[in-house]
This record gives structure tokens, sequence and C-alpha cells, in this order.
């Protein structure tokens, strides 16, 4: 099983880089895939993440293409290799380790809920919690970590999709940001141009596309509706790269993880599973590839027992609190926090398995494309400068 190297070409590490060409430090080691002194040198630093843009797919599906022209090597993302933990290194700079925001689907012990994290409402759907007529919740105080963008010390920018742009997440952690939005392909690279343009300063410019990842979901990373998407990417960015030649801006494009394709018959159900189930106290958390299980004290050696008897083809099971130690989450102190939002033990699929369950009112799982784990497709990602 592969593992995050946060030791050196890592998400963080990336981020590291960019954070001394402003003078600014982080507890993680710079990669060294990318020069500083280039980062410096530019004017407008660029960052565009397309999320769900494996290493995997780049090499075998992105061959001739302007990205992989560019390709200056591999990265791991985090753990789990999902946008929750991921993007939240990208924006704070620092590993689940220290955020602890460890995967799409928590249990806030402060809130007494189990929430969807980066739209901050319960997982059941409705209202964010930040967006309430009453009683309304911030989410920085369940952040373990500060803004990157805002401790630059310059211009910084956020080009993010109309829908989300007014979020929580993105008001608390882009507070300082300039806030550029976008509808399409086309606005999206006409607001990086915006943002490259806007003043003669050295700026730092947060580009984030979802698309590609939403159509692998659907579609499955492997289809053609995905792979032509890649591809009016790779045109556009092509573009944006020649406009900007003579403006001292470096285009940096990566990745927030990859993603693998699944099959119906690789979906297993914890509805099948009811001895497993009765050993819950609350639902799965996590994510589909890495579930959270919090399990009652007197059924501990019944779960135990029932994974490695029932499930050790479909997953591999361990004692949570291990994996902190293990550094699957990044290195350094780990924030008092993730802890209780990892429960007492966690299930990583193998292979391509995925392991689910439903609550009421929630429609079956019915992804192709998935992540989060740590399989190759899932856990490289490409570092692409120009």
């Amino acid at each position: 099983m592969n593992l995050p190297n946060y030791e050196k070409n890592n998400i963080v590490n990336l981020m590291s880089a960019i954070a001394q060409s402003f003078d600014r430090k982080s507890i993680y080691k710079p990669t060294d895939l990318i020069s500083i002194e280039t980062l410096k040198y530019a004017k407008n630093i660029v960052l565009i993440i397309i999320d769900g843009l494996g290493y995997e797919f780049m090499t075998r599906q992105g061959q001739g293409s302007f990205l992989h022209e560019h390709l200056v090597g591999q990265m791991t993302s985090v753990f789990p290799t999902t946008t929750a933990s991921a993007i939240t290194s990208f924006a704070t700079g620092v590993a689940p380790q220290q955020h602890a925001f460890s995967g799409w689907f928590l249990w806030y012990k402060e809130l007494g809920t189990l929430c969807a994290s980066l739209p901050f409402a319960p997982r059941i759907g409705g209202t964010p919690f930040d967006q309430r007529k009453e009683r309304k919740i911030k989410i920085k105080p369940l952040l373990g970590a500060d803004s990157f963008s805002d401790q630059l010390g310059t211009s910084t920018y956020l080009i993010i999709k109309k829908d989300i742009i007014h979020s929580s997440f993105n008001k608390t952690l882009f507070s300082k940001s300039k806030k550029f939005p976008y509808n399409s392909l086309t606005g999206f690279f006409t607001q990086i141009k915006k943002a490259i343009s806007d003043h003669t300063h050295k700026k730092f410019i947060h580009a984030y596309w979802p698309t590609f990842d939403a159509l692998s979901h659907k579609h499955g990373v492997q289809s053609d509706v995905v792979k032509k998407h890649f591809e009016e990417i790779d045109k556009k960015i092509r573009n944006l790269a020649k406009n900007v030649k003579n403006t001292k801006t470096t285009l940096i494009v990566t990745a927030d993880h990859g993603l693998i394709d699944t099959s119906p018959e690789r979906i297993m159900r914890l509805e099948h599973h009811p001895k497993l189930q009765e050993c819950l106290v609350i639902p799965l958390c996590g994510e589909p590839r890495v579930n959270y299980c919090y399990v009652r004290p007197d059924k501990t050696k019944q779960f135990e027992d029932y994974v490695n008897s029932k499930l050790d083809s479909y997953v591999t099971l361990h004692k949570s609190a291990d994996l902190i130690g293990k550094n699957y989450f990044g290195l350094f102190d780990p924030n008092p926090k993730l802890l209780d939002r990892i429960g007492d033990y966690t299930l990583i699929a193998k292979e391509n398995y995925i392991f689910t369950d439903q609550l009421m009112g929630e429609m079956k799982h019915k992804l192709t494309g998935v992540h989060g784990g740590l399989s190759n497709e899932e856990l490289f990602i490409p570092l692409i400068v120009t």
C-alpha cells in the first residue's frame, strides 16, 4: 500500500515552496520539483487545481498534450485522497494532521452531528450551519489551521465557481482574497487572466476547477466524456500560457487527488452486514473508500472478528489512532480534534471496492469514479509548471 510522502513531494511541500517564495515559512519542507527562485522571480504565481486529475490519467491518457509536455513530476495527495482533505491542505498549507478535515462526512463532536465538511451542512442535507436564520454557526472554530493566502502578505485571488464563492469555507480561508466567480470553463480562464492583469505587483492566484472530478464520478475516469473534457482544459491552458508569456507569470497546474473506477458488484453496503452494523454507534463517516467507524465498547471484539473474517478480501482494518502515529495524515503533532473525527477504527478499501451506508432520505451510491483510497490512481497527482 502506498502512503503520502509528506517529507518531499506532496501538496503540503508544494505549498511550502510557494510560501518561501513570499518569504514565509512552513513546518513542511518545500518540494524540490520546482525552483523557489523561479517562484520568487514571478510577478504572478497562479495555482490551478483541476479536481480529480490524477498522475496516472495524465501519463496514460494525456500523452501528447500541452500539460504532459510541461509535466515536471508526480506528487502525492494527502490522506484520505479526497477534496475535503486536500483542498483544505491547499487552503491552509498543512496536512490533515494539522487542519483535521479528515474526510467529506465527519462527526463533529462540537456540533453533535454528522456533517458534510466543505458545504458545512448536515450529511442528510439542508441549510448550511452558517446560513441559518437562527443559531448560525461559523466554520472557523472547527478548522485546525489558518488561511494560507491570508498569511502571504501580498495580493491574493480566489477563482471559484459562482455557486460556492460565498460558502463558509471560502469566506473563512480566503477572507482577504479578491474573489472572482465564474460559471463556465471559458469564464474560469477569463477570470484568471483578469486577476493576472489586475495590477503589476506580485500576487498569488488560487484557481479551482471542479468539473473534471464531477464528470469522472458520473461517467468514470476512463470514459470518452472525461477524455474530451481533459482535451478542452488542455487547450485552454495552452492558450493561457501563450497569452501571459511576457507577464512574468508562473502557472502551476496540479490536482487534489485522482480517481479509480468501480463497478456495481464492487459496491459493498452496510445494510447487507447487519452483524457489523449493530456494532456501530453512529453511521459510517469519512469516505466510501476510507470509512471511519465509531464502535460500541462492548462490541469491539465482534467488530474486529467480523471485519477480519467477512471483509478481509475487500478492506484493511486499522485502529484509527495507529494511523496518526504512522503519519498517514501528516507529520508533526496532531491536532487534538483529529482523533475525534476519525473514529475508533478505519477501513481502507482494497483494489476498487467501496463500502457505504445509507441514511433515511439518502439516495444509494451510484458513482462510477471514486476516490479517497490509496491506489496509485487516487494517490498520485501531477505537477505541471509553465
